[in-house]
């Protein structure tokens, strides 16, 4: 999950909630609101194992919503859960999993919402062309306004060491997916969590303004 989707004040319309029932009747939520914003769950999938992730450390929900998913979830499953696009500020492609990795669904979930009039923002490990094997991001130039990529070291040996990625080269691909960025997506900032052992956050910064990307620091165990 990215940090733009935990620990906020929730203000959801019990309408709006879309459940899963799970093999061990637990349900896993598809759609929540944080502010003025609709958040999108749809994979439960992910190419890193962040250390401070909190589904690898024993919790998949924010606050009462469980997130965890046991399947790609479907354009059918989703757009019927929008509701009035003019009523929210954005919608934000953000679960506990990385929103990529099912691209079909973000792809045409984000083109019907764009045709609607609204706002797409997506939070991502910036790991996508990697895991794809082709650059994607001419696709989500079609449907995505702006993108929140995390970072979160500023080096590949700290990088491996908090967020283990599963793919080989992933930091390397990550910086390059952050230099890519600006050239098709309107909006782009690139976080780094502060506290993270180790990590200089003035050299993420760096490595983020040298891309032509907006920096947003943030705080460990903080988020918003």
């Amino acid at each position: 999950m990215h940090n733009s989707a935990k620990n906020h004040k929730l203000t959801v319309d019990p309408t709006s909630i879309s459940t899963v029932t799970e093999p061990n009747h637990h349900s896993s939520t598809l759609v929540y609101d944080i502010r003025d914003s609709r958040y999108l769950n749809i994979t439960g999938r992910c190419t890193l194992r962040c250390q401070f992730c909190p589904k690898h450390n024993g919790s998949k929900q924010v606050h009462q919503y469980e997130l965890s998913l046991s399947a790609q979830v479907k354009p059918e499953d989703i757009i019927p859960l929008l509701g009035k696009v003019t009523s929210f500020d954005e919608y934000v492609f953000c679960g506990y999993g990385e929103p990529t990795l099912n691209l079909h669904t973000l792809i045409v979930v984000a083109t019907h919402i764009k045709a609607a009039g609204g706002n797409v923002r997506a939070n991502t490990d910036g790991l996508g062309n990697l895991f794809h094997r082709r650059n994607i991001l001419p696709e989500l130039a079609h449907c995505v306004d702006s993108l929140s990529i995390s970072l979160n070291a500023n080096t590949e040996a700290l990088y491996i060491q908090h967020c283990k990625p599963k793919l080989k080269g992933a930091y390397e691909a990550l910086l390059e997916f952050i230099s890519l960025a600006p050239d098709y997506i309107g909006q782009v900032q690139v976080s780094a969590i502060n506290g993270l052992e180790n990590v200089n956050i003035e050299q993420c910064r760096q490595l983020v303004e040298q891309r032509g990307c907006e920096f947003k620091q943030r705080e460990l165990d903080v988020v918003g």
